[in-house]
């Protein structure tokens, strides 16, 4: 085992994909003499040169044009979107060429192709750089769509998403960077890439989490656990698709479900694992399904971006309400806690 930060953990991820494929090749703004400006691609152009890991233009829309191309070729490509809300340019790209053209073809082509996204708050950033985007995608049919949430699945995840024949958007937490996690490189036991993980057991509420609020929403079942509330947590990993047999496991345990991820409540990915779990455990579920969200609205001022992420105290809330316990849940529309039903 070695101990990784997230971000190194991708780092290596990328470095041993290349190793094992020379038509894997790395592009993005950046990502060559910069190594990225969260440094991931950090010594891959010294080591594979600037033919494997290639410096683009300001042209998001062209980045992932070109990558379409070298897929069509028989490369793997690795895009890197610099921050998440400038994936917008490209959206056309990817939702009308990298997601059917599979289909489109009959199954004669595939596109190997592996976008990676940072995401999420918490670095205090303005909009364009703390977005959540995942949702669009993951209302594409054609794409698949994941979220690492610590160093191991980082480094795992990203071969995985490399080796994958599918287009794959691989979401990484920026504000995670930094934490630090034991990894195993020979990790060839882990799970499969389309599988969520038990990351703590519990009996009482099923609270799903990916990404960034997975370390939170274990922090809320520590917590919750001193007040006698056994809280299994769920990371998800795949958000298309969705584990849901894993979900529907622990739901018909439990009997109540909270979901919390970062994007705004209205269409998001939690209103849909709501309604699947409801569609699949109504005759087990105790209380409605309920979301702890980010507000539906813009992405605010860095100053006020801690009262829209949930947080520990607001994914307790979300827990007490499905316990029908006190809690400072209203049945409000536009709220970020909400029950669905």
């Amino acid at each position: 085992m070695t101990t990784m930060t997230f971000g190194k953990a991708i780092t290596a991820g990328l470095r041993r994909a290349m190793e094992n494929d020379p038509k894997v090749l790395i592009m993005g703004e950046d990502v060559g003499k910069l190594g990225g400006v969260f440094r991931i691609t950090d010594g891959l152009q010294k080591d594979f040169g600037a033919h494997r890991v290639v410096d683009t233009p300001l042209a998001e829309s062209g980045i992932m044009g070109t990558a379409v191309g070298l897929a069509f070729r028989g490369y793997r490509p690795v895009v890197e979107i610099q921050f998440d809300g400038f994936i917008y340019p490209a959206f056309d790209q990817i939702v009308s060429q990298v997601a059917k053209m599979h289909y489109r073809t009959r199954g004669a082509v595939k596109l190997p192709l592996t976008i990676r996204v940072p995401f999420g708050g918490g670095i205090g950033s303005p909009e364009h750089h703390s977005e959540s985007p995942e949702a669009y995608f993951t209302h594409t049919s054609g794409l698949r769509v994941i979220s690492v949430s610590n160093p191991q699945d980082a480094y795992t995840m990203i071969q995985q998403a490399i080796a994958s024949d599918d287009p794959v958007l691989y979401f990484e937490p920026k504000r995670r960077y930094h934490v630090k996690g034991e990894v195993e490189e020979a990790a060839e036991a882990q799970l499969p890439m389309g599988a969520a993980r038990v990351v703590t057991p519990g009996s009482d509420v099923t609270l799903v989490a990916y990404g960034p609020l997975v370390p939170t929403a274990r922090d809320a079942a520590v917590a919750a656990s001193d007040e006698g509330v056994s809280v299994e947590v769920i990371d998800l990993r795949s958000l298309a698709p969705v584990d849901f047999t894993t979900v529907e496991a622990s739901v018909r345990k439990t009997g109540r479900l909270v979901i919390t991820h970062e994007a705004a409540q209205f269409g998001g990915l939690g209103a849909e694992i709501a309604a699947s779990i409801t569609e699949r455990c109504f005759d087990y579920l105790e209380h409605a399904p309920v979301r702890v969200t980010g507000f539906d609205i813009p992405y605010p001022p860095a100053r006020l971006e801690s009262h829209h992420l949930p947080d520990l105290d607001r994914i307790l809330d979300g827990v007490d309400c499905v316990l029908r316990r006190p809690s400072s849940l209203a049945p409000a529309a536009g709220r970020s806690v909400s029950a669905v039903g």
